[in-house]
C-alpha cells in the first residue's frame, strides 16, 4: 500500500480508538485492495505465499504482498517503517516486541472485529490468544504458532560413543556436577587425538568435536534456546510475574548456579567459546560433524533435518532438581499496524491467517507447530509421515512443562542490558555482572 501521510496515521489512530470504543469496524474504499505482510522466517514464505493464494481466490480484488526478512533486519526495518509512517499494513509479532508497540500506539486494536465476526478463541491452544491481550485490556494479535525447545543430536555419533538412545528421554541435570546429562555431554565431545571428554588424557584445549553447540546469534537475553530450560528446571522464573512482570530475577540464585554450570561447559572443552558459536547456525555446526548436539526450537525441525547424509535425532530437555523438565513456550501472531490505510482488508488478511484453513495448510508444510490444536496435531502428523518424530516438542506443551516467553514493557531495553551482561560472564567476567544488569534492568520499571 501507499504510504500513509501523517493526516493519515492520525484518523487510522482515531478510527481505531473509535472502532475499540463503539464496536464496530470500518471498511475499506472501492477497487483493487492490496495488503503488505512481513515475516522473518524464509522457512514459512512458501506455506503463507499459499495461503495468500488461497484467500485472493476467495476474494476477488484483493492482492497479499508478502515480504521476507531475516531477524535482525526484519526488526531493524519494522522500526524504520514505523518512523517513516510506512510501515507493513500486517506483520508477524513477537511476545517480546508488542507492548512497547502498544505502548506507542501503533497496533490497531482487534476486540471489535473478533466480536463483530464471533471469532471462537477457544479453536487456539489454551492460553495463546490470551497473551495477545495488553495491560489496556484489548487485544493487538491473533495467535499464529507456538514453539518449545528440545534437544537434537547425530545419531551416527551416538552410536559411535557407545550411547543408546533411549537414554537421552530420561536424562537428569543439576547445577553441581550437570548430572546424567554432562556425562553424555562430555562422552560425545571428542579432541583432535580422539580421546573423549570422559577419557584419560583429554585434551580440552583442542577439540575437534563438542558434545554440545549454542546458537548465540542475538535476541538471546532470555536464553530461550540457550539455557533457560536447565534455569526453570531449577526453580528459576524470569520475572516477579508472567505477563507483566515489574521486577526481573537475573539475580536469583537458582540462574547464577546455572549460568555457572553452563559457562564451566567451556572450561572443560565440552562447549565451544563464545566467539566460536557467534554468528554460527548450530545445525550448520551439527551436519559438519562439529558437534554432536545442539538445542533449538521447534521451528528448526526441518531444517536440522533437511541435510544430506546426517541422520538426526530429537530428545527433550533433562529432567532438573525441580524433578521435572522445561521449555520455554513461545507463541507468535499476527499484528495490524495502526497506520494502515484500511483497516478491513488487513483485518481480513489476520482472520484467514489464524483460521483453520490457513492454520491446516501451514501444518501441511511442517515448519512450525500451529495455535489451533487440530492444526498443530497435524503437523505432527506430517512429521509423522516423513519419519520425524516431534514428541520431544509436543510433550512440554501435553505435560504442562513449559514456562512462558518474558511479556513485560522495556523489552528492548532489557534485551540491550542483558545481553552484553550474559556476553561478558560467558567470556570470563564473575557473576556478580549479572546482578549488577539485573538491578539496571529493575531501574527501567520504577522504584
Amino acid at each position: 500500500m501507499r504510504k500513509p501521510t501523517r493526516a493519515a496515521l492520525a484518523g487510522a489512530l482515531l478510527a481505531a480508538v473509535t472502532l475499540a470504543a463503539c464496536g464496530v469496524p470500518g471498511g475499506g474504499g472501492d477497487g483493487r485492495r492490496t495488503v503488505t505482510y512481513w515475516l522473518w522466517d524464509a522457512n514459512q514464505q512458501p506455506a503463507y505465499q499459499e495461503c495468500a493464494d488461497d484467500f485472493e481466490a476467495a476474494n476477488p480484488g484483493y492482492e497479499i504482498r508478502i515480504e521476507q526478512r531475516g531477524w535482525d533486519d526484519y526488526w531493524t526495518a519494522l522500526a524504520l517503517g514505523f518512523v517513516a509512517e510506512a510501515a507493513p499494513d500486517v506483520f508477524t509479532d513477537h511476545l517480546s516486541r508488542y507492548p512497547e508497540w502498544v505502548s506507542r500506539g501503533l497496533l490497531l486494536p482487534l476486540d471489535a472485529y473478533v466480536a463483530r465476526d464471533g471469532l471462537d478463541l477457544d479453536r487456539y491452544e489454551e492460553g495463546l490468544a490470551e497473551l495477545w491481550v495488553g495491560q489496556d485490556g484489548r487485544r493487538y494479535g491473533l495467535p499464529k504458532d507456538w514453539d518449545t525447545v528440545a534437544l537434537f543430536y547425530d545419531r551416527e555419533m551416538l552410536a559411535e560413543a557407545g550411547v543408546d538412545e533411549a537414554e537421552l528421554s530420561g536424562l537428569s541435570w543439576n547445577p553441581d556436577d550437570g548430572g546424567t546429562f554432562e556425562d553424555l555431554i562430555a562422552r560425545l565431545t571428542v579432541d583432535r587425538n580422539g580421546v573423549r571428554g570422559d577419557e584419560p588424557g583429554f585434551d580440552p584445549d583442542d577439540v575437534a568435536v563438542y558434545g554440545l553447540w549454542l546458537e548465540m546469534n542475538g535476541g538471546w537475553a532470555y536464553g530461550q534456546t540457550q539455557w533457560s530450560m536447565y534455569a526453570a528446571a531449577n526453580g528459576w522464573l524470569a520475572t516477579d510475574v508472567n505477563p507483566w512482570g515489574e521486577r526481573f530475577t537475573f539475580d536469583d540464585p537458582a540462574l547464577l548456579e546455572t549460568v555457572d554450570w553452563w559457562r564451566g561447559l567451556i572450561d572443560k572443552g565440552y562447549l565451544p567459546s563464545l566467539a566460536e558459536q557467534e554468528g554460527v547456525q548450530s545445525s550448520d555446526q551439527l551436519a559438519a560433524g562439529n558437534t554432536a548436539m545442539a538445542t533449538n526450537g521447534s521451528w528448526m525441525i526441518g531444517t536440522f533435518h533437511g541435510y544430506e547424509g546426517l541422520d538426526v535425532g530429537m530428545a527433550p530437555t533433562p529432567i532438573g532438581p525441580t524433578g521435572e523438565r522445561a521449555s520455554m513456550f513461545n507463541g507468535l501472531a499476527d499484528s495490524i499496524y495502526a497506520g494502515t490505510e484500511d483497516p478491513e482488508a488487513a483485518w481480513r488478511w489476520v482472520a484467514h491467517l489464524a483460521s483453520p484453513e490457513c492454520q491446516r495448510v501451514v501444518a501441511e508444510h511442517r515448519v512450525v507447530f500451529p495455535a489451533i490444536t487440530e492444526a498443530w496435531e497435524a503437523a505432527r502428523d506430517a512429521f509423522a509421515a516423513d519419519g520425524i518424530d516431534v514428541e520431544p516438542f509436543t510433550r512440554q506443551v501435553t505435560e504442562g512443562t513449559t514456562f512462558l516467553f518474558p511479556i513485560t514493557d522495556h523489552a528492548a531495553d532489557v534485551a540491550a542490558i542483558m545481553e552484553p551482561a550474559f556476553e561478558a560472564v560467558l567470556s570470563g567476567a564473575p557473576l556478580d555482572t549479572l546482578v549488577r544488569a539485573n538491578a539496571e534492568v529493575n531501574e527501567l520499571f520504577g522504584p
